[in-house]
């Protein structure tokens, strides 16, 4: 087992690479004491050492290495993200200069330990307080405490941070830590009750939708008493998603909301993962008259956690998105306006039960001229390039008219059969079918000239629709205010697909890029006579192709 660690060891002496996680476990377990070696262990003896003059020099050499073994996608799910030291360091910082001598610290995602290690330096009287559910991380936490001497004031707590209780002290509290992002969709049912109960008694309302990291803000107020005091590093989704008024609320009422730092997702906080991170500073029990608001373009540029934009209490509460007041008015490029002065931007269909309104797993037939091609997918835009030309190979939408008397007898017979299937399965009390006017009436957008992707971890496709295909919510639709000619759409679309950076839309955990149709609206364009030139120089290119197909080419009007 041992092979790889001394291979690695003869190598680079200042390596702590290891092969598996039973590796770094044994030596994990020899810096915390408990596990002794014998003569064979040499290898892992001198493995073991270099970590921990690592570790004594401020390095996190196993947390590093739990990262490596763990992989990308696994560490995703259970929502081990580590945390840079720079930013480990400006909470610290923070902290310290808070005038308080909290009396315990707390970390509700502990992994390897580096803000308790790092805030136990700061504060050698406080006990640490480590809340952590995966048994190697906990090993990894134990031997860096064992290495810097402060094993004999940590408690670890082996449970999920929602299920604790934690003794009354006679001081404050420091909550301190980078509480672990999970999706709802991986929440448990369970914990999804707790969370609306635990809201309620609170007063608050809570949205199924919200990630693990906002369940760890609501059990931290639930926890907190006031005069304790915190500094969390989360995902920035909070600052405007609807499931995030729940912590706008808490800041604003109970937590003591201080200031809100956002790190830009170009600066890369964690590494490989594009995300805009938010770090959050609070004093419970205070009621804030204002909260300060700053964006900085690199983690060095956080500092102490000092300076920003301060935002009067009532204007935050009045506002449903708190990541306006991170926007800094940037001079508009002369000429260039936003593309929602040309066009208006559509979210696509909700059919509120695909596995119905999707052809496909019905057994029977239906005629064809009630089935509208759609685009249900967003790699079918990713991989149409610059346009979608055939819909052959989508899927098509079963697109019912209100009045089914409209429907000749033979196609109304097929029709009253698939609503009988679709009934079963429940298709009509979907939120979304109890709130159109005829449940099997899906109002299907009208096709739009281009389309673009809704959410993905790339920047999005801008599509010219050229096969009139209908879109579902997982794209949004481009419409013309007024009318073009298809070149000057041509043009555009190009235009966008070449230039739309992600940092233009919402940036989640996991680099997951999100634009809602406001944001694309407001996207700036070039000046109108630049895309004109686009347009004239593709109109010369199709009346060239024409005049060699021997067919006469007519260009449209266009756009003023």
């Amino acid at each position: 087992m041992i092979t790889a660690l001394t291979a690695m060891a003869s190598l680079n002496p200042e390596s702590t690479v290891v092969g598996t996680e039973d590796e770094l476990a044994i030596i994990a377990a020899t810096l915390a004491g408990s596990h002794s070696l014998d003569a064979d262990n040499l290898s892992v003896r001198r493995l073991a050492n270099y970590a921990k003059q690592a570790i004594e020099t401020g390095g996190d050499p196993l947390g590093d290495e739990f990262c490596r073994l763990r992989t990308p996608e696994r560490r995703r799910r259970d929502g081990a993200v580590y945390t840079p030291t720079p930013i480990v360091g400006a909470m610290v910082t923070w902290a310290a200069g808070a005038a308080k001598q909290p009396t315990r610290i707390v970390d509700p995602g502990a992994g390897s330990g580096r803000f308790l290690l790092t805030a136990g330096k700061a504060f050698p009287e406080a006990q640490l307080v480590a809340v952590e559910v995966d048994p190697l991380a906990r090993l990894v936490l134990e031997a860096n405490a064992k290495v810097l001497g402060m094993d004999k004031r940590l408690v670890v707590l082996r449970d999920d941070y929602r299920s604790i209780d934690l003794p009354q002290v006679s001081g404050s509290t420091l909550f301190l830590g980078n509480p672990p992002y999970v999706r709802h969709h991986d929440i448990p049912k369970v914990w999804k009750k707790w969370f609306a109960e635990a809201a309620a008694e609170l007063g608050f309302k809570a949205s199924k939708l919200a990630g693990l990291h906002v369940h760890f803000m609501l059990k931290t107020c639930q926890l907190a008493k006031p005069g304790d005091y915190g500094a969390f590093i989360t995902a920035a989704e909070w600052l405007e998603v609807n499931y995030g008024d729940l912590v706008r609320k808490l800041l604003t009422q109970r937590l003591g909301g201080v200031a809100v730092h956002a790190i830009r997702p170009g600066a890369m906080p964690f590494a490989g993962t594009a995300t805009t991170a938010a770090v959050t500073c609070f004093r419970v029990g205070e009621t804030p008259e204002s909260i300060r608001f700053r964006q900085v373009g690199a983690v060095e540029e956080l500092d102490d956690l000092r300076g920003g934009k301060s935002v009067p209490r009532p204007t935050l509460v009045k506002s449903r998105r708190w990541s306006t007041f991170l926007r800094t008015a940037e001079p508009r490029p002369h000429g260039h306006v936003e593309l929602g002065e040309l066009c208006a931007v559509h979210r696509g269909q909700v059919t509120g039960c695909n596995r119905a309104w999707i052809a496909g797993t019905y057994p029977g037939e239906l005629p064809r001229a009630l089935l509208q091609p759609v685009v249900t997918r967003a790699h079918e835009l990713f991989n149409a390039g610059p346009s979608l030309r055939d819909s052959s190979s989508l899927c098509r939408m079963v697109s019912l008219p209100e009045d089914l008397d409209e429907l000749e007898d033979e196609a109304r017979a097929s029709v009253e059969s698939f609503l009988t299937w679709a009934k079963a399965l429940g298709a009509h009390r979907s939120y979304v079918a109890t709130h159109r006017r005829r449940w099997w009436s899906v109002p299907l957008k009208p096709p739009a000239p281009i389309l673009c992707t809704y959410m993905a971890r790339r920047p999005p496709a801008f599509v010219r629709n050229l096969c009139n295909a209908g879109h579902l919510n997982i794209a949004h639709g481009i419409y013309p205010r007024d009318a073009t000619s298809a070149s000057f759409l041509d043009a555009l679309s190009a235009w966008l697909q070449d230039n739309v950076p992600m940092s233009a839309g919402r940036v989640y955990a996991g680099g997951l890029i999100k634009f809602e149709p406001r944001e694309v609206e407001r996207i700036l364009i070039p000046p109108l006579e630049e895309l004109c030139e686009r347009t004239a120089t593709l109109d010369i290119r199709r009346a060239r192709a024409r005049r060699r197909e021997g067919t006469r080419f007519v260009p449209a009007v266009a756009a003023d």
